[in-house]
Parts: structure tokens; C-alpha cells; sequence
């Protein structure tokens, strides 16, 4: 009995180690199972991750690459529209000095002392004259190199040019005349990776906006004496009457000298100033009747005479092309018109040289 006691016991000891057993390894194989299947996941979240995060870049890497792409074709964009206002830049500048050679160049000129006949007075009040002319009653003058050209107080013989005076060493200045570099926009976006493209683009621009600060200064101080060059038209559609120089006189029919040019056009028609300046003069003056003078730079004047109303005073500062007054018949006039002089260091010359400056008048006398 105590045998079979025992072997119960050792069986049962042994069927209880068993089941400890069984259910130890059944245990660690469901662990082993778990932890498989928690590796398993954890490797396709890991993956997942690792592909988004790489999607991620590519993207970014995508956005990048377009965001590069379209700054490059708007910077390319600009410099293909600074590049050609840099030239037009240089052209301009070109021309305002070639403008100032011209105007250099007027005040040397020999006037033509052309005679203009203007019918006289009529015998009465009804009649009206063809032309209107009028102005101050002065001597002729007589053509350069005649021997009373001397003796005329009146008589103005063009002077040479003066030889150019040497400049000091310190400002001294020279060498070829070449046409102006400017900077390769074109080249800077063509080759080469996206950051080097960027980075020459740039440079590109900053060339550009170095050269356009120079041009706009350059442009600035020409400008300035532009705007005070007296050549636009005083009274635009007003038709050309007595020209500059010598003519028969409407008033006495002697042979007398014209300072200036007559511009017809009914009374009341807008007078504008030829260029911008001061106002020196504002008001009656002798045979020009209310007249209204302009100073533009040194030395040079322009002159409105026979007005009826002046809208101006002594000491304001007119634009160009601003109404200054309205064109009448008073002083030594035969009838409505704007007598306009243009006068250099104290002489009239012939404004139709500055005139033809500027927009050509097809009814300009020749």
C-alpha cells in the first residue's frame, strides 16, 4: 500500500510537474509567438515609417526643386525685362547729350537774316490786316563780315569756338569711346546646377541694379536742364507769322530787325512756358505791351509779348508747358499773337532753332 501510495504520489508529483511543464512551455511558445508577431509589426511600422519618411523627403525634395524652378523663371524673367530698360536707359542718356551738344551748338549758330514783308496798318478801323505782326522798332541787322557790322551796337557776329581748355592732372580724362557693358543676364540662367544658376542670377541682378542707379542719377542732372531748355511750343496750333530777323516794319515800312517770332492765333488762345524757371518779368515793357520774361538757367531768357492776361508774377517758379497767360494785342501790335523771343546772355537769337529741337510744327516756316 505505501508503494502504491507512493507511486500515486510519484505519479501524481509527476503528473503535477507535468502540467507545470506543458503549461510553461505552452506559455513561452505563445511569448514566442507574441514577441514574433510584436517583432513582425514592428518592423512594418518601422518600415511604413521609414518608406513615409522617405516619401517625405522625396517631396520635399520635389517641392524644392519646383520652388527653385519657378524662382529661377522669375528671376529670368526680370533681368529679361531690366536688361532692355538698361539699354533704353543708355539710349536716352545718349540723347539728352547729344541734345546739350545741339544746344551748345544753337548758340553758335549764325542767324539768317531773312526779310519778311508784313502787310501794313489798314486805312481804317474795319480792315483787317493778313498778318498780325508787331514788336519793338529796332535798327536791321546787317550780314557777318559786313564792314557796318562793327560799328552796329545791334549787329551780333557768331562767335568761334573756343579751343578746349586743358583739364587739371588730378581730373584728367580719356581713352577710347566704347559702348557699355551690360551684365549677362542671359548667360547666368543657361548653365550649371539650380543653386549656381540662383547664385549668378543674383549677381546678375545687383549688376543691374548698380547700373540703373548710375544711369538714373546720370539721367537726373540731365533732365534738370532739359526741363529748362526753351524749345516747346509756346502756343501749340497757333500758325507762324513774322519769322526772326530783318523785315519791312508793319508800322513805318522801314527796313528793321525782328527779335523774335510771331505766333497768330485769336485772342484769348493759351500762352505756355517754353521750358521751366523763374518768372523775372511780369507786366507792361515798352512796345512788347504786358509781357511776361523767363529765366531758365544762366543766361538764358525766354520772352511773351502782346499778351492780354498774365496769370504769373515776378519770383514764381513755372513748369514746362504750364499756362502762363493768354495771347492778345497789346503794345505795338498789329493783332492778336504771341510774340516769343529766346534770348542768350542778354541777345536774342532765332527760336526756331530750339523749336525744331522738339516736336517738329508742320506749319513752321522754313
Amino acid at each position: 500500500m505505501a508503494f502504491v501510495i507512493w507511486s500515486r504520489r510519484t505519479v501524481s508529483h509527476q503528473r503535477v510537474r507535468f502540467v507545470e511543464a506543458r503549461t510553461v512551455r505552452t506559455m513561452v511558445i505563445v511569448a514566442v509567438v507574441a514577441m514574433i508577431l510584436a517583432a513582425l509589426a514592428l518592423g512594418i511600422a518601422i518600415g511604413a515609417a521609414m518608406g513615409n519618411t522617405h516619401g517625405a523627403e522625396e517631396k520635399a525634395q520635389a517641392e524644392r526643386r519646383s520652388y527653385e524652378i519657378d524662382e529661377l523663371g522669375k528671376i529670368s524673367a526680370t533681368l529679361t525685362h531690366l536688361e532692355p530698360r538698361v539699354g533704353q536707359l543708355v539710349t536716352q542718356v545718349n540723347e539728352l547729350q547729344d541734345f546739350e551738344v545741339q544746344l551748345k551748338a544753337s548758340r553758335r549758330a549764325a542767324d539768317r537774316p531773312d526779310i519778311h514783308i508784313v502787310p501794313p496798318l489798314p486805312e481804317n478801323d474795319d480792315e483787317l490786316p493778313l498778318d498780325s505782326a508787331g514788336g519793338p522798332a529796332l535798327a536791321p541787322r546787317l550780314a557777318p563780315g559786313n564792314s557796318a557790322a562793327s560799328s552796329h551796337p545791334n549787329v551780333s557776329e557768331p562767335a568761334s569756338e573756343p579751343a578746349p581748355k586743358p583739364a587739371p592732372a588730378s581730373t584728367a580724362e580719356g581713352g577710347p569711346a566704347l559702348p557699355a557693358r551690360l551684365c549677362d543676364a542671359q548667360r547666368a540662367a543657361q548653365t550649371g546646377s539650380a543653386p549656381q544658376r540662383l547664385r549668378r542670377t543674383q549677381s546678375a541682378l545687383d549688376c543691374l541694379d548698380a547700373t540703373l542707379g548710375k544711369l538714373d542719377d546720370v539721367v537726373l542732372a540731365h533732365y534738370a536742364s532739359y526741363m529748362a531748355f526753351p524749345g516747346r511750343q509756346p502756343a501749340p496750333g497757333a500758325r507762324f507769322g513774322s519769322p526772326f530777323g530783318n523785315r519791312i516794319d508793319p508800322f513805318n515800312q522801314h527796313l528793321s530787325f525782328h527779335p523774335g517770332m510771331d505766333l497768330v492765333a485769336p485772342a484769348g488762345t493759351p500762352i505756355y512756358a517754353s521750358a521751366g524757371g523763374r518768372v523775372i518779368l511780369a507786366g507792361p515793357h515798352g512796345g512788347y505791351g504786358n509781357a511776361i520774361d523767363i529765366q531758365h538757367s544762366t543766361g538764358v531768357v525766354t520772352r511773351y509779348g502782346h499778351t492780354s492776361k498774365i496769370f504769373v508774377a515776378v519770383g514764381d517758379l513755372v513748369m514746362p508747358g504750364q499756362k502762363i497767360g493768354e495771347i492778345g494785342s497789346t503794345g505795338r501790335s498789329t493783332g492778336p499773337h504771341l510774340h516769343f523771343e529766346v534770348i542768350i546772355d542778354g541777345t536774342q537769337v532765332n527760336p526756331k532753332h530750339y523749336l525744331a529741337l522738339f516736336k517738329p510744327n508742320p506749319h513752321a516756316a522754313s
